[in-house]
């Protein structure tokens, strides 16, 4: 796998990564080069409710009740992310948000946050905290075999339950995840 092509993508932690904080993790890759890298966890909701959350920062939320605010990573857990589907915004209202693929945009700004959080599209996702890896940590890990990676689809991003998108993913690449054994990679 060539590591230059990692973002955007998935990346699918496997069994000998270990990790806790990134057991069965499905990380969504935004940026990948020689700097570092930087990713999103987005299968790992937390029992943290967004209007809860929302709330705490004088914002409303007019999403579903009951929406959950997800696990981004281990990494300064109380920045705030937001992955939802692109939407239509007025020009003065456009900062502050990515195309991470055609289908998945990334918003950080408090403003976009509010504006997205009082009228949220279908597909949201609000995450606290982020991945991140030094320059060469990841290629690194990689070539131990921690990491498989695999192309973003919105649908495995926002519609696959949080339980099942591990195991979706990797089906995705043709493994059965049963046939996943810990091995040492290639060294």
């Amino acid at each position: 796998m060539d590591s230059a092509n990692l973002a955007p993508g998935l990346l699918l932690a496997m069994p000998q990564l270990d990790d806790r904080n990134f057991a069965r993790s499905v990380v969504l890759m935004i940026e990948h080069g020689d700097q570092g890298s930087f990713g999103l966890v987005i299968n790992q909701p937390l029992q943290i409710l967004a209007e809860e959350l929302l709330q705490s920062l004088e914002m409303s939320w007019g999403g579903e009740r009951g929406a959950l605010v997800w696990q981004g990573g281990p990494v300064a857990k109380s920045t705030g992310w937001v992955l939802h589907e692109p939407m239509v915004v007025a020009q003065e209202g456009a900062g502050g948000t990515i195309a991470v693929t055609t289908g998945i945009s990334l918003s950080t700004s408090p403003d976009r946050l509010r504006k997205i959080a009082s009228m949220p599209p279908r597909n949201i996702r609000l995450l606290l905290g982020y991945s991140g890896w030094a320059p060469g940590q990841l290629a690194s890990e990689m070539a131990r075999g921690a990491w498989l990676h695999t192309s973003a689809d919105p649908r495995l991003v926002f519609d696959t339950p949080a339980e099942a998108m591990w195991d979706s993913a990797i089906r995705s690449l043709g493994i059965n995840p049963l046939d996943l054994f810990t091995s040492s990679g290639v060294n």
